[in-house]
């Protein structure tokens, strides 16, 4: 039987997004599929041992993405979205494959419909039309100078606006090639797709009127390739471990002084840095490495402290352990939402951190038995849902249309 060509395509503008479409395509039938993977220069060490066939595929950097988000400006502008699509076309030219998934590559909304590839995007629930959400005030200039109640109140009143400003680009790109308008809603900008899969459960994201075409693939988790580090089998017996990871999406200035505010307590922090900062020197009861096996080291844990993004998120709660989300930008306030629902974790305000509040936040997860409870109840509802099957799933009714 000839092999159906499956290609992933990453935004590499984030760790996450490449590391979801790697997850999914290790999960694969290799004697039914050919899986290939575009995506940025520079990611080579993440496929290590992989046998997907790589393509190299341009995107922003990620300095340009998180300056965008911490000001609320457009990320993208029609002159960059042009310029994807035509990388996109030259793409599906040369792999012609049988399906494209996508992860936050919003050109393919063009690019896959002119070239006739069947088109599956993978983002989280929380940016679907379909399901209610909490909007916090990100991490933003207005956030910074104000008190954050009437911050509150102005992004309510601002943000419809701002989602029409952010869904603009992509629809003049749309236009010029005769596609219709997705309208001034940033969330169907973001899930527009042949088919949609939210890298969520229901339980914490629960959908209303959802389509055929949107359906959920449960926890999508993936972990770099990368050796343990020498101090991983020699951490210190008879305390708690604590996790820290804030991630590749601008919070690892803050490392230091989350560092600084568990130094006092009698624990032992792991931290991994994702390689974006060097934290100086370091607590006596910290160990630091640039990346960690993420799924064994919230194992290990019994608090994770994250930038409040899903990946770390939902490595903690796989593994039943209370999440401490320092969130800044408004992806990991909606993820967070979630987690709070759930009552899996506390959230505090990247951009007012301070470290007597960390502390005691961190104490009270340790601490207190109903957020590890509630941990361990999202972790028995993670288990029913196999995101490798479901993909798998839908792979197959889409070759067989």
């Amino acid at each position: 039987m000839e092999r159906k060509k499956i290609l992933f395509v990453a935004e590499a503008v984030t760790l996450a997004h490449v590391g979801r479409p790697l997850a999914l395509a290790r999960t694969l039938d290799r004697r039914r599929y050919a899986v290939h993977l575009a995506c940025a220069p520079g990611y080579d060490m993440f496929l290590k041992g992989s046998d997907v066939t790589s393509w190299p595929l341009h995107s922003i950097p990620s300095a340009r993405f998180l300056a965008a988000l911490a000001a609320g400006k457009p990320v993208y502008d029609a002159a960059t979205l042009r310029e994807y699509v035509l990388d996109d076309m030259r793409l599906l030219q040369a792999v012609r494959p049988d399906v494209v998934i996508g992860d936050f590559r919003l050109s393919l909304s063009v690019s896959a419909r002119l070239a006739g590839v069947p088109y599956v995007s993978v983002t989280n629930a929380y940016w679907s039309p379909y399901v209610r959400q909490r909007y916090r005030v990100p991490a933003l200039p207005l956030a910074r100078v104000l008190p954050i109640a009437l911050a509150e109140r102005l992004f309510a009143l601002a943000r419809p606006l701002a989602f029409a400003l952010h869904s603009r680009p992509l629809n003049r790109v749309r236009r010029a090639y005769g596609l219709p308008s997705l309208g001034h809603d940033l969330r169907r900008v973001y899930t527009d797709a042949d088919h949609v899969l939210y890298a969520d459960i229901p339980e914490m994201f629960p959908a209303h009127d959802l389509p055929m075409t949107h359906s959920y693939l449960g926890p999508v988790m993936w972990s770099p390739p990368t050796e343990p580090p020498p101090w991983w089998d020699a951490l210190p017996g008879g305390r708690d471990v604590v996790y820290v990871t804030l991630g590749s999406s601008g919070q690892g200035a803050l490392l230091s002084r989350v560092l600084q505010a568990l130094a006092p307590l009698p624990l032992t922090v792991m931290a991994a840095t994702a390689g974006t900062v060097t934290p100086g020197t370091l607590p006596d009861n910290a160990r630091v490495a640039s990346y960690l096996p993420g799924e064994q080291a919230a194992r290990r844990a019994r608090l994770v402290i994250c930038n409040g993004g899903s990946p770390t998120s939902q490595q903690a709660l796989a593994a039943g352990v209370p999440v401490l989300g320092v969130a800044g930008n408004l992806d990991q306030y909606l993820n967070m939402d979630g987690v709070l629902r759930a009552g899996a974790g506390a959230l505090l305000r990247s951009d007012r951190l301070v470290e007597e509040q960390l502390r005691a936040a961190a104490l009270r997860l340790l601490e207190e038995p109903e957020p590890r409870a509630a941990a361990g109840r999202v972790a028995q509802q993670f288990q029913r849902y196999d995101a490798g099957a479901r993909l798998a799933a839908l792979l197959a009714q889409i070759l067989r249309q």
